[in-house]
């Protein structure tokens, strides 16, 4: 039987991404994203915001990407999986984590912030850095040929 891990997140930045490298050089970037979600109270009638916290981890070049274009309060989309751990805090109490590992990242919102001016354009298209696993060499972008680069332009429709 197939199994599946995978998670989809569509929140707002915490805080900017923590990036350190690993002796093999290996770039990892840590964020926290915030999802909300509003319900109204039964008994007083009132909106309730339920917020969320996330911890995301990027690795490789999704991490340095991550690093360079993520900011606190930054709305971002981040596909992934879940990876469950545990760790003795120092007062010797056994503590679980559920950290979500980034496999995708696409920033949302306008371009502001990133060298362009916003120009009122919220609904900008995002930016998208796909994982390693997805990106191909310069030289292999080339467009194909289709066999209808030699076709006249006077089609009647």
């Amino acid at each position: 039987m197939a199994s599946v891990n995978k998670v989809i997140l569509v929140g707002n930045c915490g805080r900017d991404p923590e990036i350190r490298y690993l002796p093999s050089g290996q770039a990892v970037a840590n964020v926290s994203v915030a999802t909300s979600s509003r319900r109204k109270d039964k008994n007083s009638g009132e909106m309730i915001e339920d917020t969320q916290w996330h911890r995301v981890t990027f690795y490789d070049r999704l991490a340095e990407i991550a690093g360079e274009y993520v900011k606190k309060g930054r709305p971002i989309y981040v596909e992934g999986r879940l990876k469950y751990g545990k760790y003795t805090d120092q007062s010797g109490v056994e503590k679980n984590t559920v950290d979500i590992i980034a496999t995708e990242l696409q920033l949302l919102g306008g371009r502001e912030g990133m060298g362009q001016p916003s120009g009122g354009e919220e609904g900008g298209s995002p930016a998208r850095a796909p994982a390693p696993r997805a990106a191909a060499p310069a030289a292999s972008r080339t467009p194909a040929k289709s066999g209808f680069d030699d076709l006249d332009d006077d089609i009647p429709f």
